[in-house]
Formats: structure tokens, C-alpha cells, sequence
């Protein structure tokens, strides 16, 4: 529901939206879900609480995660948007530009890091196979049960937003192109035509 065309409590939910983030305008992902105004209203709740703020994991590792989920499922929408996040919350365009060509190999990752990227890859795409051992892996490798859940969470999370993003249409809003990085814009551009990067 568009911004112009909101009544009610949708309204409310906008005005909270631009009143607490200092943005603007309403992003799209969030105008989906404003067909059900109490959906839109815990979806809010729910970035705000799990994605926007540090917790077990800080936010940038959790930026990582949204925007190498993102890339995995091909959503240009959230890619382009966690991948700026990130970038805001101290990852570099080298970090990044790993992330959009699926090399959790990279050396601007931690091993720990790797490890993490790893397993959010088996949660999006064979939640069903993972197997204890896995969750030892992680735990070898410095993170905690907290810190794990978390994890789990936000690729949940990010695969509901990302398949709505996708479903509703939602195209890149340029704000990695915003930047002014050529090595990140020339990765973007390439999502943007193949899906992904392989």
C-alpha cells in the first residue's frame, strides 16, 4: 500500500516508521506486508528488535548474514539493501563483493566468520539436513548457543522477506549505486542480470 493511499493504522505504522528511523519515505518491503496492518505492525516489531540493533550477534554480522542470504535467493531488493547496511556498520566493499560472489572462502572473513556464512547457506537451503555435529562446528569455532540461534533466526527471517521482496516485484533501490563504488556496482549489475553470482 503506497504511503498516499494509507488510512488507519497503516497510517500510524508509516508515521512510526519515518518518525523513528529518520527516513523519509517508507520502504517498499514494508509497504507488502500493509495489506494486514497487524503483520506489518509485528514485522516492524520484529526488525526492529531482531535485525536493527546489536544482540548475541553485533549488526554488522548480522548485515553479513541478511546480505549473503539475500544473494543466495537472488533478491536484488534486500541484497542492495543489507549489502549498504553492511557497509554502514564497518564491512568493507572488499567484504562485500565476497559476499556477492558466494566466496565465504575470502580471506576478508574470519574462520569463525566462514563458519557462520556456512551454516546460514545450510539453514536457506537444507534446514532439514542439519545435523548436531554442524552446531559443534560453530561452537569450535567461537560461537555460543545465543549467538547460533540468532543466526538461525535472521536467515529465517531473511527468507520470508526475501521471497515476498520477490514475489511483490521489488527492484534494487540503488543504494550500494549511491556509494559510488565501481567494484561493488559491477557485482550488483551482475545480480542483477544472472540472479546470482556462482
Amino acid at each position: 500500500m503506497e504511503e498516499n493511499e494509507a488510512s488507519g493504522e497503516v497510517a500510524e505504522l508509516y508515521e512510526h516508521f519515518r518518525s523513528h528511523f529518520g527516513r523519509p519515505d517508507v520502504p517498499g518491503i514494508l509497504k507488502c506486508f500493509a495489506t494486514h496492518p497487524p503483520m506489518l505492525r509485528h514485522m516492524m516489531d520484529l526488525a526492529e528488535s531482531l535485525l536493527f540493533a546489536d544482540g548475541h550477534l553485533n549488526r554488522r554480522h548480522k548485515e553479513m548474514i541478511a546480505t549473503f542470504v539475500s544473494t543466495l535467493n537472488a533478491c536484488v531488493y534486500c541484497a542492495d539493501s543489507h549489502g549498504y547496511f553492511l557497509r554502514m556498520h564497518g564491512g568493507s566493499s572488499e567484504l562485500l563483493c565476497a559476499l556477492q560472489q558466494n566466496d565465504i572462502a575470502s580471506s576478508t572473513l574470519t574462520t569463525a566468520e566462514q563458519a557462520l556464512l556456512k551454516f546460514a547457506a545450510r539453514v536457506n537451503d537444507d534446514s532439514q539436513e542439519i545435523r548436531a555435529i554442524e552446531i559443534d562446528v560453530l561452537k569450535q569455532a567461537g560461537w555460543d548457543e545465543a549467538q547460533i540461534a540468532e543466526a538461525i533466526h535472521i536467515v529465517a527471517l531473511f527468507a520470508t522477506f526475501n521471497r515476498v521482496a520477490n514475489a511483490f516485484g521489488l527492484s534494487s533501490q540503488g543504494l550500494l549505486r549511491s556509494m559510488q563504488d565501481e567494484t561493488v556496482i559491477a557485482n550488483e549489475n551482475a545480480i542483477e542480470s544472472n540472479g546470482s553470482i556462482q
